[in-house]
């Protein structure tokens, strides 16, 4: 079962499971940012649902191998709202863990995030690294990280977290509000629009592949080492908001200016690059997409993307 099965990195999985590895999967999803459209042509079984609903979750899981938990409120809605963002992101964790324990379903992986990290006074930032959080995502994700480790501790819940870095791609679509800088850009790009950065654009972030973070993922549900242990998920590989922009420009030939705007008043992060080491020793993770490789995979999604949309 993938809970958040209907969003940009739930669907992709589901779709590996399925076409990759023959799996039976259900999706289930409250499609508060999912859409079907993500799963169309990949069979699967849906139940609309929400994390905070505990008895639903004791009953859909019952006879699931694994369950991928990747169901949260973003950091947008997070901020906005944070006692959703405490609902859905903590005790909707605590709900799927409580059921896959009672259920005793064999492994449970768990979607966390690097905005843990905060401002890091080192890079590349390591699992073990200090935390900071500056929104109340970071914190509603942290605190599902905890309360996944004491699962395990106390109960030997058989639980794997991992740490996205970025992740961008296919089923990431700009129309969507809550996208990432990535899909912004490559929206404004092929419409022939300037590329607002915010601040100087010298910030970095460890853009990931959704290929690498899907394959990441499911290996963390397959090997036995990542039972109670943390995994960064991303590429080692640091670029800044300016060179992203320069990219996107390149790869769809578009002559647009590039604008400089006000900073964002959330995940204001100067530098992030993560340290991968342990997920390549445990979970023999090796991410095979370069950025721009992954940028211009990207962009050919996007225009056959925009090529089923409905005229208006």
């Amino acid at each position: 079962m993938v809970t958040g099965g209907a969003g940009f990195v739930g669907s992709n999985i589901v779709k590996a499971l399925v076409e990759q590895y023959g799996a039976d999967v259900t999706v289930f999803d409250d499609l508060f940012t999912g859409t079907l459209v993500h799963l169309k042509g990949i069979h699967h079984r849906f139940i609309k649902g929400s994390v905070e609903d505990a008895d639903l979750l004791l009953e859909c899981t019952k006879g699931m191998d694994v369950v991928f938990h990747l169901a949260a409120r973003n950091i947008i809605v997070s901020n906005k709202n944070p006692r959703e963002d405490l609902s859905v992101n903590v005790v909707g964790s605590f709900n799927v863990y409580d059921a896959c324990l009672k259920n005793k379903v064999e492994r449970v992986v768990y979607s966390s995030t690097s905005s843990i990290y905060g401002n890091p006074s080192s890079i590349p930032v390591s699992e073990d690294d200090r935390k900071s959080f500056l929104s109340f995502y970071s914190a509603s994700k942290f605190s599902g990280e905890v309360y996944a480790k004491a699962f395990y501790e106390v109960f030997d819940l058989p639980v794997t977290i991992i740490r996205y870095s970025n992740v961008y791609g296919y089923n990431q679509a700009p129309s969507n509000p809550y996208c990432g800088v990535i899909g912004k850009f490559i929206d404004q790009a092929l419409k022939a629009e300037p590329l607002r950065i915010h601040g100087d654009g010298e910030q970095t972030r460890d853009f990931t592949f959704i290929d690498d973070a899907v394959q990441a993922t499911i290996a963390a549900a397959v090997y036995e080492k990542g039972i109670g242990n943390i995994y960064n998920i991303g590429t080692g590989v640091e670029t800044s908001v300016n060179r992203l922009a320069e990219l996107i420009v390149e790869i769809t030939g578009s002559d647009v200016a590039v604008e400089h705007i006000d900073k964002r008043d959330i995940d204001n992060i100067r530098r992030r690059v993560v340290n991968i080491e342990r997920t390549r020793h445990d979970l023999r993770y090796q991410p095979l997409t370069t950025l721009k490789d992954g940028l211009t995979k990207t962009i050919e999604w996007y225009k056959q993307f925009q090529k089923l949309q409905p005229v208006h």
